[in-house]
């Protein structure tokens, strides 16, 4: 299909013979949805502000086919993750309206970019980091281009500023033991995305000796290890896949590059069991779109497939987002397609496409790979499920994240002759306060980052936080707190939280929650805007 050719994680840019230099009060490394809510509110202080962005558009996930937003409580959200989708409801002339099309958040992020007056750069990997003192004063990229401030944030999904400041962080599961904690590490049992029959992993059914079939990771029973242990494994990625059903709009699934049908030898034999459960997780979408997430055993997620992705080199992460392309893209080719597969179920997927309204420009595929987790930095506090289950609390809140702990699985295995997923944690929380100092690194390795998405933050407690609307929140507050370091002459860890939070509030922000909020509306114009 036209268009899929330009799909890529990364393009090697060409060096220029003469290096551009960018220099503005604060440049953040990231357009995600914190690094546009952080330059708005810093453009709005009247700081000057950049965006390097590494990819070709700006807005993250949030305009890349997450329009099924992760929202937890809506009270919950306030400042300009509220504003955001006030925009999105006059976008559409409704009275409330969480869900949304990509290209209206491209619509929105674009709007927001324009109006304040916010320099984009486009296509920029980073290359080095140039520390004296404790500070960054300079970021170089691939082109030559040299970005210098007094301030710099970190928006990016994967924290690949912060690791080349020299700043602490972890990748992967940590044990239970690590920060005594219950829902961490390997977590056998959960109660969702299982499979519900007995599903035999081998290539030959019954013989061990003919190998096991694609997309099982590990047949090792020394490998599994135990519950609550740590390991070096992430949670999977897949594509949030903008689907529509509306037969003018539609176009159909093309077959990738590199398909190959065998990878779904383990769905087919899933289905035949009896279990079609692939495509259940489709959220609407304004104008017969929706959002097609994983669901159930075997689905869009590309389980146990990523691991190297936070610290990969930019050539190793193309390789993985090709390969996750033409899994999802030829998941979706092969359900529609393959004769082995029920005519029902070809039927029942073929009603949906492509839509040719969206994503234009790479095929009507979303540009960007959901990295549900990468680098986790490791600063004076690590929010971790004490502060997800209401058992710790912090004195210097930044926000609220409200959505449960979520964790997608991180590999499948074989248990006994069968095949098991592994990873899957989802625990209901209440909303809860994010630490001030879980987004900023130590006063040791750096004085002038501010890290709002890949915070300090356990594997498991970020699967409550890692939502959209907590990164806007987040990196508002980041916005916010460059400011006032750059205001005040002082280092970032030496925000006085008054100071942050007078401001904070004043901007709208909800800085703490209790169970009388959700009832009351006084209390909930309180939390949001102060007494």
């Amino acid at each position: 299909m036209l268009g899929l050719d330009q799909l890529h994680y990364y393009v090697p840019t060409k060096r220029n013979s003469k290096s551009r230099i960018i220099k503005k009060d604060v440049i953040i490394y990231g357009g995600t949805p914190a690094g546009m809510t952080a330059a708005v509110q810093i453009a709005r202080s009247g700081y000057s502000v950049a965006i390097a962005e590494f990819s070709q558009q700006i807005g993250g996930m949030t305009a890349s086919g997450l329009g099924a937003t992760d929202l937890g409580a809506e009270e919950a959200i306030g400042g300009l993750a509220k504003e955001f989708y006030q925009e999105i409801t006059r976008y559409y002339q409704k009275e409330k309206q969480w869900v949304f099309e990509p290209k209206a958040a491209q619509y929105v992020s674009h709007k927001w970019i324009k109006e304040y007056e916010i320099p984009v750069y486009y296509r920029q990997h980073l290359e080095k980091v140039s520390k004296i003192n404790g500070k960054i004063v300079e970021i170089t990229m691939e082109d030559g281009s040299r970005y210098q401030a007094g301030i710099f944030l970190d928006c990016s999904y994967e924290g690949d500023l912060l690791a080349r400041a020299d700043i602490s962080y972890f990748v992967g599961r940590e044990s239970n033991a690590t920060y005594k904690e219950i829902y961490n590490g390997i977590q056998f049992g959960g109660p969702h995305h299982k499979f519900e029959k007995w599903i035999d992993p081998y290539t030959v059914e019954g013989d061990a000796k003919s190998g096991v079939l694609p997309g099982i990771t590990e047949d090792d029973p020394a490998l599994l290890g135990y519950q609550g242990q740590g390991d070096h494994r992430i949670q999977a990625y897949n594509f949030r896949i903008c689907l529509t059903n509306d037969p003018e709009k539609r176009l159909p699934f093309p077959k990738p590059a590199n398909y190959c049908a065998d990878q779904y030898q383990l769905l087919l034999r899933y289905i035949h069991s009896g279990v079609w459960d692939v495509m259940k997780l489709h959220t609407m979408l304004p104008n017969g779109k929706s959002d097609l997430n994983n669901y159930g055993a075997f689905s869009t997620d590309y389980i146990g497939m990523n691991y190297d992705w936070p610290e990969g080199s930019y050539e190793r992460r193309e390789e993985f987002f090709q390969e996750h392309v033409n899994y999802d893209l030829g998941l979706l080719y092969f359900l529609a397609n393959d004769e082995r597969v029920p005519i029902s179920i070809r039927a029942e997927v073929s009603e949906w496409g492509l839509p040719e309204d969206e994503f234009v420009e790479t095929g009507h595929w979303p540009p960007q790979l959901y990295i549900r987790e990468a680098r986790r930095m490791i600063s004076d506090y690590v929010m971790t499920d004490h502060n997800c289950l209401g058992q710790s609390s912090v004195h210097d809140s930044v926000g609220l994240a409200s959505y449960h702990m979520d964790s997608h699985h991180c590999r499948r295995v074989v248990i006994d002759g069968r095949c098991v997923n592994e990873g899957d944690v989802q625990v209901p929380t209440s909303p809860f306060s994010i630490s001030y100092r879980s987004i900023r690194p130590r006063s040791s390795e750096c004085t002038n980052l501010l890290v709002p998405v890949c915070l300090s933050s356990s594997h498991i407690a970020y699967g409550s936080i890692r939502m959209e609307p907590v990164f806007m929140i987040l990196g508002q507050s980041a916005g916010v707190a460059a400011v006032l370091a750059l205001r005040n002459k002082v280092n970032v860890q030496e925000v006085k939280y008054h100071d942050l939070r007078t401001e904070l509030l004043r901007c709208g922000q909800v800085l703490e929650w209790s169970e009388e909020i959700e009832d009351d509306p006084i209390k909930r114009m309180e939390a949001t805007f102060g007494k």
